[in-house]
């Protein structure tokens, strides 16, 4: 644990999701720094900005805060431990909760010798430190549960704001989806086929050969919705059992706008987070879809439709991993038919909670081979992502060259075209003008050479790509 006062303490609770996302930096101040774009790569205009329809607004009271502030107070004890010459301001950081909940708190702790005041700092804040029978009081405490940082949100507060801040509020226009999908080659067709399915927050199946964007696809969906989400970092349900929420492998925290600050007091046990999408593949279990119980800690870690509630959750490779397609749309049909689930606690009871994230199949496979009927009625779009034809795919060649600052000699694409596609009787991919020209850039920036690619470019970066002697 850190003695830099400035520093919140620390507890590291195991991850057990096991899937696959896109990483995140989470910045607690400053900006999370932003993604270095591939050679070419266009960022997404940003859409018009929407009033929040949620902020979770600071709690005056306890009773407005909803937890047991004798809770807190082990919190605040287990917190406290290793460190010296802190202040009331640093544990309200800490905590989360505004000044006068952490002075009743630490007023408590004092009246029972927990702690003791060693001075003030230079603004009058008085600096505290815990006292020996308040170290021992800590140790005792760690037999409920290890668990430090952000006081926990009831469950009830996190209900609402799923349905305050559901993707069924969207609204999704043509524009909307356009905007989503600026920076990928969509046709209109496919906008036209994902915009209803979108709309409607439905499960919708992603099928067709592999290499034509499925997953790409089903990442940009969730931009359709707006931009961001606020989500507790931590949950407590029934007053006694805890659920961390927030987890910066998935979730990308962003910093509030300002303007939004100074007008709102706003509920620091929340972060703001770009609304989730999250991506399992074949390492998904059944097992992933329950809170997984930390025994150490006493503290439960949120299963994956939750953490990607308000959001897009994408089965990858559906079909092909270590659960069966059956056993896991069976899991699924409930929660597809009644947009909520059950979950079990670890105490043994059983909570409903919400399913409101639309959630993605992609797969290379046939839907029909992969359930039943009376379950693919629940999935009620099955969209084909099919291969670019000739011109398709020359265009996409031209245009990923010209992003990649790539020189292209005369007849250098039908030369590809000819050789290595209608010779080798190859078809044609989305993902490939990018994966082969990619190539040529790494090439150019290994050896130093103009970006260019003819004929020889062309049977270099093919031979590699598709491993051909």
């Amino acid at each position: 644990m850190s003695n830099d006062p400035e520093s919140p303490p620390s507890v590291r609770i195991p991850t057990s999701s096991g899937v696959t996302v896109r990483p995140a930096s989470v910045a607690a101040v400053a900006p999370p720094p932003q993604p270095e774009s591939a050679p070419g790569h266009r960022q997404p205009t940003p859409g018009p900005k929407k009033a929040p329809r949620f902020i979770p607004a600071e709690p005056k009271s306890w009773e407005e805060a909803g937890i047991d502030p004798e809770f807190v107070l082990g919190v605040a004890l287990r917190m406290l431990v290793g460190q010296s010459n802190i202040s009331g301001k640093q544990v309200s950081t800490w905590l989360a909760l505004p000044l006068p909940l952490t002075g009743d708190v630490l007023n408590a702790m004092k009246a029972r010798k927990y702690l003791e005041f060693v001075g003030t700092n230079a603004i009058g804040d008085h600096l505290i430190r815990l006292t020996e029978m308040g170290k021992k009081a800590a140790v005792e405490s760690r037999e409920l549960t290890s668990f430090v940082g952000a006081a926990p949100v009831p469950f009830e507060k996190y209900v609402a704001s799923v349905e305050a801040q559901s993707p069924t509020h969207a609204n999704t226009a043509p524009e909307d989806l356009k905007r989503a999908f600026n920076d990928i080659s969509v046709s209109d067709d496919m906008l036209d086929r994902l915009g209803p399915a979108v709309t409607s927050c439905k499960a919708l199946f992603l099928y067709g050969p592999p290499g034509n964007g499925k997953t790409t696809i089903a990442e940009r969906i969730t931009r359709v919705f707006g931009d961001a989400v606020w989500i507790p970092r931590t949950l407590q349900i029934g007053g006694t059992e805890l659920v961390k929420l927030f987890d910066p492998a998935v979730h990308k925290e962003i910093e509030p706008d300002p303007r939004l600050m100074k007008k709102h007091r706003v509920d620091r046990r929340w972060v703001l987070i770009e609304r989730p999408t999250v991506i399992a593949g074949g390492e998904l279990t059944l097992d992933m879809l329950d809170l997984a119980f930390d025994s150490t800690s006493k503290v439960s870690e949120a299963p994956l439709q939750m953490k990607s509630q308000c959001g897009t959750l994408v089965i990858d490779d559906f079909g092909r991993g270590h659960t069966s397609p059956q056993d896991l749309l069976n899991r699924w049909i409930f929660p597809l038919e009644k947009r909520y689930d059950f979950l079990k606690l670890p105490d043994g009871r059983k909570v409903e909670c919400p399913f409101d994230c639309l959630l993605v199949f992609s797969t290379n496979l046939e839907p029909r081979d992969l359930a039943d009927e009376a379950f693919m009625r629940r999935i009620p779009y099955k969209i084909f992502a099919n291969n670019p034809d000739e011109e398709e795919f020359k265009s996409l060649i031209e245009i990923t060259a010209q992003k990649y600052g790539i020189v292209l000699p005369p007849h250098s694409v039908k030369y590809l075209i000819d050789r290595h596609y209608k010779m080798a009787n190859r078809e044609f991919r989305f993902c490939h003008p990018r994966d082969l020209l990619l190539q040529v850039v790494h090439y150019a920036e290994y050896t130093g050479t103009p970006k260019r690619c003819g004929p020889p470019e062309w049977d270099r970066v093919v031979s590699n790509y598709f491993g051909l002697s």
